[in-house]
């Protein structure tokens, strides 16, 4: 219940013109006060004192961000009284001069996103920004990832099973190293993650039943390998008729430190060799695409290849 003062003072706040224009423009999205001045084409103090008054009858909240307070309409008890209010003016020459500055706010906004981005074109993948990560991306493209059975073939750090895990019906953690392993079970356990299971064994001669998994992931994997071509095909081997493969590797190069310093067998792969791989495995609609360059020397590529099986 409003009561008669809250009555009185709330016939008094809708008695103005301006605050009802005021209403009316909240009423259509939430606005700063410097808006209202610009599309009602008043003063601060002006703007400021309506505002207050508006809030003191419940009429309107305000929110704060950063520097600047935003309002909007509360949709308290006195709501329905205004919205009649408004409705019986809603064609009248003065909202509809608003409704126009509105949409010139609108298409200013607009403007000036366009004008910063035309301006900045050219260095934008050069300057840090907010929130742009490339795991933050990649686990946004997981989101639209099959919820299947997924094998995680040279499981490196863990890094990608457990972002594998977030969308997987279940994960199938393959590693030569317990030690690996061991610390993916310790991080998944830490996290609450149980759809994750590890297992020791080579990727050339994996230990996992035929047409076991719908997809197979290779990152990083196969320039470890004695014998590239055979774990591809011990891949093809475990996947369902319609099982995807997804192989991320290294475009072919000539730093030979890496064979004693990281144990590299393979000093990357060509397209052709890696694409030509795939087929000879079993897989069809093969792809072989240049994804990324590191920004360092010695700038590898890297590669991305996809193959279903038949």
């Amino acid at each position: 219940m409003i009561g008669l003062t809250g009555a009185t003072r709330l016939m008094k706040a809708l008695g103005d013109e301006t605050r009802l224009r005021i209403l009316q423009l909240l009423g259509e999205e939430e606005l700063s006060g410097s808006d209202l001045m610009e599309i009602l084409n008043m003063g601060q103090s002006r703007i400021s004192t309506h505002l207050a008054l508006l809030k003191e009858v419940g009429l309107v909240i305000d929110r704060r961000a950063g520097r600047r307070s935003y309002y909007s309409i509360h949709a308290g008890p006195a709501a329905s009284l205004w919205e009649r209010v408004l409705a019986e003016s809603e064609k009248s020459p003065e909202f509809e001069a608003d409704r126009e500055g509105l949409e010139a706010l609108r298409r200013r906004r607009v403007d000036t996103t366009r004008s910063y981005f035309d301006r900045v074109a050219a260095s934008f993948g050069q300057q840090p920004l907010p929130g742009r990560t490339w795991e933050g991306l990649a686990r946004g493209v997981l989101q639209l990832a099959p919820r299947v059975r997924y094998a995680d073939l040279g499981i490196g750090d863990g890094m990608l099973t457990l972002m594998l895990s977030e969308v997987a019906r279940s994960v199938t953690a393959v590693d030569i190293s317990v030690e690996m392993l061991g610390q993916l079970s310790t991080l998944a356990k830490s996290k609450n993650i149980t759809n994750i299971e590890t297992v020791e064994g080579e990727i050339e001669d994996l230990p996992l039943p035929d047409a076991s998994h719908d997809i197979a992931v290779l990152s990083q994997a196969l320039h470890y390998a004695d014998s590239p071509a055979r774990a591809l095909a011990e891949a093809h081997r475990i996947l369902v008729p319609g099982g995807r493969v997804l192989v991320i590797e290294l475009l072919a190069h000539t730093e030979d430190w890496v064979r004693e310093k990281l144990q590299h067998r393979h000093l990357g792969f060509t397209e052709s060799h890696l694409e030509a791989m795939l087929k000879e495995s079993g897989f069809r609609h093969s792809k072989v695409i240049r994804a990324a360059r590191d920004a360092e020397p010695p700038h590898f590529m890297t590669l991305i290849a996809t193959g279903t099986k038949s």
